[in-house]
């Protein structure tokens, strides 16, 4: 991790404080016990109530095997039995590894045998998919299931008795790892990111503070709970570490989201550009019929909300400049990576800040290059990769050591794919990525790991999938598909039941296919992806 010179300095300079994830759930219980702090539909549970439950459960966990250091995969949608089961884990020293709800089979698997998983806790049913069908994924792990366990080890038996409390062993140290996020990937299945408690609860500390979080606050989760911006930037964590209250919504479209803003009365949340969007579309079209357009029954009360995070994928100026005058609310612009850095725009700053730039770092020791391809630094005001290092980022992957020498320089700044420009205000502008990633409305998608599932099928001789410039979403896929000789050309239905059976998730699944006789080649006989994605722009013109 970080070298010891460093690890003094942002001791020092109090960025590093000793302070767990178990530290911070007690400590806002014991100030703020009978405050509201999660909100599930019409589930109300008290900060004191979170401390209970998860101290319970930690008990029940430590029961079945769970130790420190232990990785336990979760899977949960936004649920308030996430909170129990990540503080139950932060209790113990166990790490949990953050899955999304929408990862199937081929990741869960991975995840579980890469961080040789002693538990995989899930849900039973979200959004249709049965999760308990990807036990066979997560063998040897004991699977656990929040809901009906329909045979397997169900959440709700796992809470302990005081008793059982009282006898839990020591926590972690503040400098142990606490747990496991994932990366967005440019090749193959995602990096596992450690972070350890010190650094995140910086991030968590310091994003609150930018974001002017206090105990009046109601942040709403319409992301995924254990995406890195929905948990910290400042996410659920920074509106616990102020006694603010978290809401969850379980599905993010504006039928469900903006009649909850109204009801709870919401004051800040966090989207990505396609839900900026639809929301905002939303918000303008009055409801013409019984249901309305968008699901709407009426035009909803908006006037709590304060503020609007758009991060996840740049947001187009002219979707930025309708935020104020639709919702009601200040645009607040964050750029970000669960590597570590994180950009905001600042709730004070003139509009042409907020409009036109994806903000600057939290932290006065966030180092920043700006490099050319050969790594020497460019001229002030041009474009260029971001490298970065700092209190917070990561100096490298976990169990990844092949990678990481690629992926960080010799002096611990961290490659993050980004090509970016500052300006001299220090605010940084994003113009796109260097490495062949594909940004789906926020969602990241290893090309390469997409092209492994398609040629697992009986008619595809090779693939290459590249990102389609969008609209709506920002980008797209589109794979380009070499049919082997003699074999009948897979149509696009075809190819997305074929990855929907080898258990890819929803969003990774190309959006397009093009059948071709031949790859373009770079010099060294390397498909060439620029002349693909040139080709496709040259189809969109004509």
């Amino acid at each position: 991790m970080w070298p010891e010179d460093f690890r003094r300095v942002y001791r020092e300079r109090g960025y590093w404080t000793g302070q767990t994830f178990d530290d911070l759930l007690r400590e806002r219980a014991e100030a703020h016990g009978e405050r509201i702090a999660i909100v599930d539909g019409e589930r109300r549970v008290t900060y004191a109530e979170l401390r209970d439950r998860a101290l319970r459960l930690a008990a029940g966990l430590h029961g079945i095997g769970v130790r420190r250091g232990d990785r336990v995969v979760v899977q949960l949608p936004n649920t308030a039995e996430f909170f129990d089961v990540v503080f139950a884990l932060f209790r113990l020293g166990a790490l949990p590894v953050f899955a999304l709800p929408a990862h199937r089979s081929a990741e869960i698997g991975y995840f579980c045998a890469h961080t040789e998983a002693v538990a995989f806790v899930t849900t039973d049913v979200h959004e249709g998919f049965d999760h308990r069908t990807l036990a066979a994924a997560a063998e040897p792990a004991t699977l656990v299931v929040a809901g009906d366990p329909g045979g397997h080890a169900g959440l709700a038996t796992l809470y302990g008795e005081a008793d059982d409390v009282a006898r839990l062993p020591a926590g972690p140290a503040a400098d142990e790892v606490a747990f496991l996020q994932l990366s967005g990937g440019s090749t193959g299945l995602p990096k596992l990111i450690p972070r350890t408690h010190d650094d995140y609860l910086y991030s968590v500390r310091a994003s609150a503070e930018i974001c002017a979080l206090g105990p009046g606050s109601i942040y709403l989760a319409a992301l995924p709970v254990s995406h890195n911006f929905t948990m910290s930037s400042p996410g659920v964590l920074g509106a616990l570490h102020a006694g603010g209250r978290v809401v969850l919504a379980r599905r993010p479209d504006p039928a469900t989201v903006l009649p909850l803003i109204e009801r709870e009365r919401v004051t800040i949340t966090a989207v990505v550009p396609p839900l900026a969007r639809l929301w905002l579309e939303a918000v303008e079209s009055e409801p013409t019929e019984p249901t309305g357009p968008t699901g709407l029954t009426a035009r909803p009360d908006l006037a709590s909300l304060a503020v609007l995070q758009v991060g996840g994928a740049k947001l187009a100026d002219t979707v930025a400049a309708r935020v104020g005058p639709v919702l009601g609310c200040r645009l607040q612009q964050v750029f970000g990576m669960a590597e570590g850095l994180v950009n905001y725009t600042r709730l004070d700053d003139p509009d042409e800040i907020v409009l036109h730039t994806q903000g600057r770092p939290i932290s006065p020791d966030d180092e920043l290059r700006i490099v050319d391809d050969a790594d020497r630094p460019v001229p002030p005001g041009e474009a260029g990769h971001l490298l970065t290092r700092g209190p917070y980022t990561i100096r490298g992957y976990w169990r990844a050591a092949a990678h990481n020498r690629t992926a960080f320089t010799a002096d611990g700044f961290y490659r993050t794919g980004d090509l970016v420009r500052r300006r001299p205000d220090g605010y940084l502008v994003v113009e796109g990525r260097a490495k062949d990633q594909i940004n789906r409305g926020g969602e990241k998608i290893a090309a390469e790991e997409v092209e492994h599932h398609l040629l697992t099928h009986p008619a595809v001789h090779d693939a290459a999938v590249v990102a389609v410039p969008d609209a709506y979403l920002g980008e797209r896929s589109c794979a380009f598909v070499l049919v082997r000789p003699g074999a009948v050309p897979p149509t696009l239905p075809a190819l997305r039941r074929h990855l929907r059976e080898r258990g890819l998730a929803a969003f990774k699944i190309p959006d397009r296919v093009e059948i071709v006789d031949a790859f373009p080649v770079t010099g060294v006989g390397k498909i060439s992806r620029r002349e693909l994605r040139a080709a496709l722009a040259a189809t969109q013109k004509g």
